[in-house]
């Protein structure tokens, strides 16, 4: 009988962990994320979507601006994980290798700018405790780790693109 009733209590244990979740995320991160992508919205309204898009086009035209500066710009203005929607201003093709460069950046911008991944400052904060016990100075290592980051996702976002570009080949047309 105690079998019955520990397994009647762990099964709705788990509805009740993800209602929790559940609750956690509505007070949590969607709101940020609504207002977020509101201000954006806004923003770009303002400014006037036809600028946006050329200014788009113009860092997603050549392939080094693609996978370093336009993921930069997603990732610094629009924090994790509302930066993958830059992702709209790319053809279908370029897609999964923005999202490539973008998702591998945002851990590395953390040591110069919290903001950008606050849900995951504890990474930057476990590379960066050795010199904090030390009482030395972390923005060395923050720009190092930056700049290394910005290196990774170029080399990703061309690795990603070309093997996108050869996936989505017909192969009927070799």
């Amino acid at each position: 009988m105690d079998f019955l009733v520990k397994l009647a209590e762990n099964f709705i244990g788990i509805f009740n962990a993800g209602g929790e979740n559940l609750v956690g995320l509505i007070t949590g991160i969607l709101p940020t994320l609504i207002v977020l992508l509101t201000f954006v919205n806004a923003l770009i309204a303002l400014i006037g979507e036809d600028r946006v898009t050329r200014f788009a086009q113009f860092c997603t035209k050549n392939i080094i601006l693609r996978y370093s500066l336009f993921p930069f710009l997603a990732v610094f203005f629009l924090t994790n994980p509302m930066c993958y929607s830059f992702g709209r201003f790319l053809n279908e093709k370029q897609k999964p290798a923005f999202y490539d460069a973008s998702v591998s950046l945002v851990h590395p911008i953390t040591g110069l700018f919290p903001h950008a991944n606050a849900g995951e400052l504890f990474v930057w904060t476990g590379i960066s405790s050795g010199l904090t016990t030390l009482g030395l100075s972390v923005m060395p290592l923050a720009v190092r780790y930056f700049i290394v980051g910005l290196i990774v996702i170029l080399i990703r976002g061309i690795c990603t693109e070309t093997l996108t570009k050869m996936m989505w080949k017909d192969p009927a047309n070799g």
